[in-house]
């Protein structure tokens, strides 16, 4: 885990309790925290390293097969399907095996496969942090990463708003919403972040809302962990920089979804070799007005009573952004694409 200095660093970080542990069996995540504005490409070193000292791994494997080591043995070790949870299982046993072997041998091969048998089992990267880094600051070598074509993980979690530093508003923040820097409220609407990416036609992108479809964010992380090459998981994530009671968060994700300010869904790639449209919306058309979810919240709400002409105009505004987003984004999910041979 390449984790962006910010609100995700400081809780996960925090001792004495840290969700980054490791389970009975010694296993657990490798986390570390990068800089604010280069997390992608901290990230990006991790996967970089970890396929480089499997590659040479599995060339050390070569040499020593049907010498130091088994044939049979080595060919598994470098063959193994870990695409499922089973296969990883089944590699780590082999590995174990393999140390066993390497252990009390003195040579030059021997010892420098036992540094690295760790890398023969498949390891997952994951790209950790929130609107300010992905979309502005860090968002240069964000678009580096996604666009190399390595497989690796991107989780934003989108406040809409600096919130470690102090609540100034980002490129994520929504037309309308009082933050720092936009105390008359953000005159331009949020940057679409997930169709900036789809663009490239070969990154998985989501966009989840836990409080408004469970199953359709559990589903995405699986999709994502499972695409052999960038993907990018978009997740609303409600603040208190928000002006709302925390304990509704939930409630106002699933606002944010019924008003069509936040569809979620999942453009998967991998179906269009199946003949299918990589984009799947999973929430229905929108079926409350955008004030409904907004004016629950003091970042709009505080603009009604403060300057209320604005505040309407911006209303009238970002209700017709929400619209013509759904259009588009509908259009673009029932478009029927063009087979080309590369």
């Amino acid at each position: 885990v390449a984790n962006a200095t910010g609100c995700s660093s400081i809780y996960g970080g925090n001792l004495p309790s840290t969700p980054w542990t490791k389970n009975k069996k010694g296993c657990g995540p490798t986390w570390n925290n990068s800089l604010f504005e280069d997390n992608a490409e901290f990230g990006l070193g991790m996967r970089l390293a970890i396929d480089k000292s499997a590659e040479s791994a599995h060339n050390l494997l070569r040499r020593m097969k049907g010498k130091e080591i088994p044939e049979l043995l080595a060919l598994d070790l470098v063959n193994a399907d870990q695409s499922t949870e089973e296969g990883i299982l089944a590699q780590q046993k082999r590995v174990k095996d393999l140390l066993i072997r390497l252990a009390g041998k003195d040579t030059n091969y021997s010892r420098r496969l036992e540094e690295l048998a760790d890398s023969l089992i498949k390891k997952s990267v994951w790209i950790i942090g929130g609107d300010g880094w992905a979309y502005d600051i860090g968002f240069g070598g964000l678009d580096h990463v996604l666009a190399s074509g390595n497989n690796v993980n991107v989780l934003v979690m989108d406040t809409e708003v600096y919130s470690n530093t102090g609540g100034q508003a980002s490129k994520a923040t929504g037309l309308g919403a009082i933050a720092k820097f936009a105390a008359g409220g953000k005159p331009t609407p949020k940057k679409d972040l997930g169709r900036i990416m789809m663009n490239y036609n070969y990154v998985y992108v989501a966009q989840v809302a836990m409080g408004a479809n469970e199953n359709q964010l559990i589903k995405a992380f699986k999709e994502a962990e499972s695409y052999e090459g960038p993907s990018l998981i978009i997740a609303y994530s409600h603040c208190i920089a928000h002006g709302i009671n925390m304990a509704k968060g939930m409630d106002q994700q699933k606002l944010a979804t019924e008003s069509g300010y936040w569809p979620v869904y999942r453009y998967d790639p991998r179906l269009r070799a199946e003949g299918k449209n990589p984009l799947q919306i999973d929430s229905k058309p929108p079926k409350i007005p955008l004030k409904n979810y907004i004016y629950n919240e003091q970042r709009y709400k505080l603009l009604t009573q403060t300057m209320p002409r604005k505040a309407a105009e911006f209303l009238e505004q970002a209700q017709a952004v929400v619209d013509n987003h759904w259009k588009s984004l509908t259009d673009l999910a029932t478009k029927t694409e063009t087979k080309k041979n590369n």
